[in-house]
């Protein structure tokens, strides 16, 4: 792994996403390697040569001024790498953050694929109405090493199980769903009792990861090469539609709330939590967070 110190002018960038206020990326670069990331396409910007999942840059930023017109906003880390990579062991940026943000008055919602997030449980509690998220598309350990490079499945439940034991709202993120692949009640079943959220996203192919993943359909899962070439080669949007009426039935059918945008959404102890599909981007409302 290739890690290298750097500056930047700031550390809290305006958010254009529906879960925040505010971006906070302590990294750039991610060392879990996910063949379908996103965020790879962040080499554009960057300059770095290497492969995605090779390097990490650790960020080093100037103090953070006139904190208090924070308050009452939403700071989520983070959108392009996770906040908790091991690397954060060693480092510690995003716990100097979350340090130094502590008594702003400001939220923190964090997403991450690893339990290195326990270790700053309680700083975590003292942000008001604090979220923590784990990425769970799998319940299948095979699968997940094929496909990240981060921490086993049961740990991250793990984790989210002591997080929502001590009372911090829990969000399972159930992203991104593989067509044919990812089995959405199994992980909505086995979360059901610690987490406040379960959301629900599409796998949107694009990038240099689209080919990554098609070749490993066609290596691996050949039976599902029609239905990719389907969804991600001809660009029809027909299967995800089945499969919201598919959850839609299987919530209703269990209890479970199932929205297509969260607006202060209540989860008393006791109920099931809500279940959101965000498979749809684009009609999809800023979210506000679960209560």
């Amino acid at each position: 792994m290739i890690e290298r110190a750097i500056q930047v002018g700031g550390i809290l960038t305006k958010s254009n996403l529906p879960v925040a206020d505010w971006s906070v990326n302590p990294y750039v670069g991610c060392a879990h390697a996910c063949r379908y990331c996103y965020a790879s396409f962040m080499k554009r910007f960057t300059g770095h040569g290497e492969d995605w999942g090779s390097f990490v840059d650790v960020k080093y930023w100037p103090a953070i001024r006139r904190k208090e017109r924070y308050a009452g906003q939403e700071l989520f880390l983070s959108s392009v790498t996770d906040p908790y990579q091991p690397c954060e062991e060693r480092y510690g940026r995003t716990r100097a953050l979350l340090e130094e943000m502590k008594d702003s008055g400001c939220t923190v919602s964090i997403s991450t694929k690893l339990d290195l997030v326990l270790r700053d449980l309680d700083l975590i509690l003292s942000y008001p109405k604090a979220t923590v998220a784990w990425s769970v598309n799998t319940l299948d350990e095979d699968f997940r090493r094929e496909m990240d490079d981060a921490v086993s499945i049961e740990r991250r439940l793990e984790a989210m199980r002591i997080f929502h034991d001590s009372g911090m709202r829990t969000t399972c993120f159930i992203s991104p769903i593989f067509p044919g692949i990812t089995d959405v009640e199994a992980i909505v079943r086995r979360v059901e009792g610690q987490c406040d959220l379960i959301w629900l996203e599409n796998f949107n192919l694009r990038g240099g990861f689209r080919k990554t993943i098609l070749d490993w359909i066609a290596a691996k899962r050949a039976d599902l090469l029609p239905l990719y070439e389907e969804i991600y080669v001809k660009g029809r949007r027909e299967w995800w539609a089945r499969l919201d009426e598919e959850i839609r039935a299987f919530a209703s059918a269990n209890g479970f709330p199932y929205l297509r945008a969260v607006e202060d959404v209540e989860h008393p102890a006791g109920t099931l939590p809500p279940i959101v599909n965000f498979f749809f981007h684009e009609e999809v409302r800023k979210n506000k967070g679960v209560k």
